[in-house]
């Protein structure tokens, strides 16, 4: 892979961000080539796999409502695109508002796919979302 311009790695946290705030499976794991590593936790095994990637965005989508997402620094080294971000969701479950902080690392192959996505964030529930009704279980 080329080494990535500025805007090349504001371009894929653009993708990442419009994927996630659509709730658009397909165009996330469109991301992903087939044998990407996906860690959103570091002490957690990494999913492996571009059909263990789907299952995690399909519950992700299921289980989430009025998704925002900001990236609020992104940064490029060689083929790897870095981005500290914010984020906001509503769990569809309990109509509880979310808010999140964290940091991604996306790591590129030749093609410009991500092959391995590391990231840490923390949450806090922050009230209740008026506009969403809990679902019944």
């Amino acid at each position: 892979m080329p080494t990535l311009t500025p805007g090349d790695g504001q371009d894929l946290v653009e993708r990442f961000k419009r994927a996630w705030e659509r709730l658009d499976v397909d165009a996330a794991v469109a991301l992903f080539r087939a044998d990407a590593e996906y860690r959103f936790d570091p002490f957690e095994a990494p999913l492996a796999g571009a059909n263990a990637i789907r299952a995690y965005w399909n519950d992700a989508v299921a289980s989430q409502a009025h998704v925002e997402f900001d990236a609020e620094r992104v940064w490029v080294s060689g083929p790897t695109v870095l981005a500290s971000w914010h984020a906001a969701f509503t769990r569809r479950a309990t109509a509880e508002r979310v808010r999140q902080r964290g940091f991604m690392t996306l790591e590129l192959d030749e093609a410009g796919l991500v092959a391995r996505f590391r990231a840490w964030a923390l949450d806090r529930t922050v009230g209740p979302d008026r506009t969403l009704r809990p679902e019944s279980g």
